[in-house]
């Protein structure tokens, strides 16, 4: 039987570290501001900006939120981006993902300020990624590495195994992984006996966006599982592990929901941090 990692405790502790830090760039006269555009009505994006906004409140950072319609122009999308990449006392733009039909992801991504960008998605951020010289890292890979760290599992030497390779999720997980020493092995949709593949893993990451894609039989007595997933199965939350079998064979394991899904948001406020920390030369 498996230990837990509760993302609920980990993010908590995120959470109160940058309140403290927040608190105390406030006393020195500097304000930490995020804005978050959110263009149409879709419900989980709504639900996703609205979970920002009260993060940002409980934390003392400013939060400004931009609603916009869902026949909003490319033009007026990106004159909206420009004028915050000006603004001062905004440290962090995020535009909320995926766009309404018409509108291009990533020519709005490209059009955020790269010292603003604390969703990581802009190419520089990516690049730097890459290299291991980095000041932000995508919210969600952040939050996995984060959990990792807090219940003292070093990716040092294990093997490693990431299954799905999205911009937001695989590629930067499997390159922080690789930056902490890790024998990394990206798995995806055309790789060849992927069972095998996973059952060398000493840390399996979930992230294919398939409800219980992972099985038992995938997985290796005593590794750590992480579920990146959040998918709906006969109308409940689960993840992309089959959670109630291979509890019983890994030693760690992150439910769904509580897992890695309240880590992400933790994470966004780390990043608007340090991008107002950066913004005003205090890193």
């Amino acid at each position: 039987m498996s230990n837990l990692i509760d993302g609920k405790i980990v993010s908590a502790a995120v959470k109160d570290r940058v309140k403290a830090e927040v608190a105390e760039l406030k006393e020195k006269g500097i304000s930490v501001g995020l804005a978050v555009i959110l263009v149409g009505e879709d419900p989980a994006s709504k639900i996703y900006v609205a979970n920002k906004k009260k993060a940002c409140e409980d934390l003392g950072i400013k939060s400004f939120e931009y609603v916009l319609p869902a026949d909003t122009t490319q033009e007026q999308l990106l004159s909206l981006i420009n004028t915050l990449n000006q603004e001062k006392n905004v440290n962090g733009i995020l535009c909320q993902l995926p766009l309404p039909k018409g509108l291009d992801d990533q020519t709005v991504i490209n059009a955020i300020s790269a010292q603003k960008d604390v969703d990581a998605f802009h190419p520089a951020n990516v690049g730097k990624i890459m290299i291991g010289d980095y000041d932000f890292v995508p919210c969600t890979p952040a939050g996995v590495m984060e959990m990792l760290k807090y219940y003292d599992i070093s990716p040092e030497g294990k093997e490693c195994v990431v299954i799905g390779r999205s911009n937001i999720v695989g590629k930067p997980m499997s390159m922080l992984l690789l930056h902490k020493n890790g024998t990394v092995t990206t798995c995806h949709s055309r790789t060849v006996d992927l069972k095998e593949v996973c059952l060398r893993a000493d840390i399996l990451v979930a992230a294919v966006g398939k409800a219980k894609f992972v099985t038992a039989d995938m997985v290796k007595p005593g590794a750590v599982v992480i579920d990146v997933g959040m998918n709906r199965a006969d109308g409940k939350l689960c993840g992309d592990v089959d959670f109630d079998t291979v509890k019983e064979k890994a030693s760690y394991i992150t439910p769904v929901p509580g897992g890695v899904g309240p880590m992400t948001i933790a994470m966004l406020m780390q990043n608007t941090l340090t991008a107002a920390k950066k913004q005003n030369g205090l890193i």
